[in-house]
């Protein structure tokens, strides 16, 4: 089975509607899977967040490490967002969603690119290719074509 197929399985991100949510979150409605989007730029590695600072955006809820961090992302959201909603990056230069694994990311150019685990390898090689696929696709996605 080829990893892309893997991804699909594993994939919630269709609603019952078809179409996607335009941020990966949990049931709660918590986005990234309750890690710190900041910390990935100020502490090069992936920091779980706390209840206590949260911060909702877009509909979606993230948590931060500190308050310094939310302030931060308050201050400029589109900074710190994952690319894509925060679904696999290498997975949407395919047309496609997956999830994701808070532990699998790239920052390329000043964006975060999170990815299933099974997909981080490929990402890391394809970037280059992939940002701009995914880019083109993304679009696509949100509208359900």
């Amino acid at each position: 089975m080829n990893i892309l197929r893997i991804l699909l399985a594993t994939s919630a991100a269709v609603a019952a509607s078809g179409q996607v949510k335009p941020v990966n979150t949990d049931s709660s409605g918590l986005a990234v899977k309750g890690h710190d989007p900041v910390a990935y730029f100020t502490e090069s590695k992936p920091v779980k967040g706390v209840k206590e600072f949260e911060h909702t955006h877009e509909g979606a809820v993230y948590r931060f490490a500190n308050a310094a961090n939310r302030d931060a992302f308050k201050a400029n959201p589109d900074k710190y967002v994952p690319r894509y909603g925060g679904y696999c990056a290498w997975a949407v230069s395919k047309g496609k969603t997956a999830g994701i694994s808070p532990n699998a990311w790239k920052i390329v150019d000043g964006k975060l690119y999170l990815n299933h685990p099974l997909a981080k390898g490929k990402f890391d090689r394809e970037y280059k290719e992939a940002i701009p696929q995914a880019d083109q696709n993304w679009p696509r996605i949100l509208k359900g074509k």
